[in-house]
């Protein structure tokens, strides 16, 4: 029988070793930010494997409606709304530190307005966060110790749409772009509300407004990550808009506006979120009704989309979705058959192949950890 020397057994060893890890990497942790009402006691951690896989990893911190969710500068700390209306007709904003297998909370401070529904922290650690039945966005900070300071300021938004849920002003989601100012979409004004930061007074100073067409509903916004262009998720209408940004002015100009929706689908049908791949070739966007992923190929010299094709959600209202780091995986939450699904991402085609499913209480937002 033919004797292996000890160091070439040492070697082989050693070789087999690496290629297990390269087989089995980590997974890749993300926070679910759910609804309470029911079965929901909070914030959740979930894991994504190499293979698309979920596993449940448990609930990190009681919340109350904390619908969704935002890292803090440097992502230390994690932001959550409390989507509620209290007495005084006000929501909150909480603060947690992220720790290994836990949350802990930290601050938790006034909205601005009932029901927060959005929130967004920038560089700076200025946090501005949307408050849909309050119909404005308060603007806080967020400090080194995870500590919110009290509303520095609230941007009330005032108007209202043709729409019966446009009866006023309901602002969707708040977003810091490239060169540090606000935009946020309010679903009742049917616009896009542009804001700047004072940073000596700290309060927001409008810059103007962007009409989107009659009836929309802007909700969500995706800012294509390397060229000019920034895309709308209307609710309403089951739409997105290409908003152009004129590079001398920085006026915003509404260029295209497409269906969400395939040909001859005639069924109630709201939109929810939008995603860009990371590459810049794909846009994703939400139908609750139709419960599908819209999916659409950018044009790379103009920014106009193209529908290449529809994924069904294999479940009901799917709420928010992410694309993972890597963009190689899509994840959307089922809000009402309680279930977070995985897709895995054709880079080449930007469509969507099943993986996995795996139970979640009213998931409503996905956020994949730093």
């Amino acid at each position: 029988m033919t004797r292996i020397p000890l160091f070439l057994m040492v070697t082989l060893f050693a070789m087999g070793c690496r290629d297990s890890e390269k087989q089995d990497p980590a997974p890749v942790s993300f926070f679910v930010g759910t609804y309470t009402e029911g079965e929901s006691q909070g914030i959740y951690k979930y894991e994504l494997y190499a293979d698309g896989s979920l596993k449940k990893v448990g609930l990190m911190a009681d919340a109350d409606n904390p619908s969704f969710l935002a890292f803090s500068p440097g992502g230390d700390y994690l932001l959550a709304v409390n989507e509620v209306n209290d007495e005084n007709r006000m929501g909150y904003i909480s603060s947690f530190k992220i720790e290994k297998d836990t949350l802990s909370f930290v601050d938790q401070k006034p909205s601005g307005g009932a029901h927060p529904c959005h929130v967004a922290a920038n560089g700076e650690g200025f946090v501005v966060v949307a408050n849909y039945t309050g119909g404005n966005m308060g603007l806080l900070k967020i400090e080194a110790g995870g500590q919110l300071s009290d509303l520095l300021d609230v941007q009330q938004h005032q108007g209202k749409g043709p729409h019966p849920r446009q009866e006023g002003p309901h602002a969707h989601s708040g977003w810091f772009t490239r060169d540090g100012r606000v935009i946020s979409a309010d679903l009742g004004t049917n616009q896009l509300w542009i804001s700047e930061i004072d940073p000596k007074t700290n309060r927001f100073q409008p810059v103007d407004t962007l009409s989107m067409e009659p009836g929309a509903g802007p909700r969500h916004l995706a800012m294509h990550p390397r060229e000019p262009w920034m895309y709308v998720i209307n609710e309403l209408s089951s739409s997105v808009s290409l908003i152009r940004e004129h590079s001398e002015t920085g006026d915003l100009e509404m260029v295209q506006t497409t269906s969400t929706l395939p040909e001859g689908f005639s069924g109630e049908n709201t939109c929810a979120d939008i995603h860009i791949s990371p590459d810049g070739k794909f846009l994703y966007a939400s139908n609750r009704g139709h419960d599908s992923i819209a999916i659409f190929s950018i044009d790379p010299e103009t920014g106009t989309v193209s529908a290449i094709g529809h994924e069904s959600t294999r479940g009901e209202t799917p709420r928010n979705f992410s694309l993972s780091p890597d963009g190689k995986f899509l994840l959307v939450a089922n809000q009402n058959t309680d279930t977070i699904v995985s897709f895995k991402r054709d880079g080449e085609t930007g469509l969507l192949t099943f993986q996995d499913e795996i139970g979640a209480p009213t998931p409503v937002c996905i956020l994949f950890a730093p």
